[in-house]
């Protein structure tokens, strides 16, 4: 019973604390509300499971098998995160413009975590503290995942519900600019690490 606590603990704790996954689903919130953001926040819910299960059944193997593909992985991660990043800073003021844009989708939320550092982080993490190797290491991994999947939804939710509600204080397109391209930055500071790893490698 004390490995659920630790791992619900565990779970709350790294999927309710700032981070990508959360700027992004709290930017869609303020942009389109809750309902329009549905898709990619459950995007980012599922995705971030189905990665942490891969990571866990041996997916980071494949890494030491082919580095470059590691590297692959990270430029265009980078240039995908990048590519998020002006969306937010070019997302307007949905309820003053006459031209809607679209909110992201559940494939982009759930792409965004093979380019998200805190979430890579935290599957490596989460599979080295409550697993081990033998005959149980899927049932745990399944478990691990699964713990994930059901309270990353209230957890990251949190964030949306709060993106939502702050919206009706961004009453005007400046003020809503100004929190967009807040959030832009935000975002591709969070890739300055992998940015930097890369450069050093290639230098």
């Amino acid at each position: 019973m004390e490995y659920i606590y630790s791992l619900v603990l565990f779970t709350v704790a790294s999927s309710a604390t700032p981070g990508p996954n959360n700027i992004l689903v709290m930017t869609s919130g303020v942009n389109f509300g809750v309902k329009k953001s549905l898709p990619v926040f459950c995007g980012i819910c599922v995705g971030f499971a189905l990665m942490l299960l891969l990571v866990g059944i041996g997916f980071g193997q494949i890494f030491e098998v082919f580095p470059n593909l590691n590297t692959m992985i990270k430029i265009v991660g980078v240039g995908y995160l990048l590519y998020l990043a002006w969306i937010i800073a070019g997302s307007s003021n949905s309820f003053k413009s006459k031209e809607q844009q679209k909110p992201l989708t559940f494939l982009n939320g759930a792409l965004f975590q093979w380019v998200n550092a805190k979430a890579w982080i935290v599957a490596t993490g989460a599979v080295a503290a409550f697993t081990t190797s033998g005959d149980e290491h899927l049932v745990q991994v399944a478990l691990v995942a699964s713990t994930f999947l059901v309270l990353s939804f209230p957890s990251v939710g949190i964030w949306l519900i709060f993106g939502s509600w702050l919206k009706k204080y961004l009453n005007t397109k400046a003020n809503q600019k100004v929190f967009n391209l807040t959030m832009a930055s935000l975002l591709i500071i969070s890739v300055l690490p992998v940015l930097g790893e890369l450069i050093e490698k290639f230098t």
